[in-house]
């Protein structure tokens, strides 16, 4: 009981198969969205808004990224 309050408990084995647990640092996670031509975007939208936003992302299953870029565009191309 003693090690794994120090920290000697070992290492966590990966949850589900070989290399699972490894995750990306922010650094490199930056450095693909960039290669993907990805650009970071904040707005303060109403919470009403973001509400209809999420729920539509919870029907469809996909993430709110691609929600969002899916109604900008229908947006912008509506004008």
């Amino acid at each position: 009981k003693g090690k794994k309050i120090i920290g000697g408990a070992g290492t966590t084995p990966d949850r589900f198969g070989k290399g699972a647990g490894t995750m990306l640092g922010k650094r490199e996670q930056r450095e693909r969205d960039r290669e993907a031509g990805l650009v970071p975007f904040a707005a303060k939208l109403h919470g009403d808004l973001i509400r209809e936003i999420h729920a539509r992302v919870e029907e469809k299953g996909v993430s709110l990224n691609e929600v969002t870029a899916d109604l900008i565009e229908r947006g912008l191309k509506a004008k």
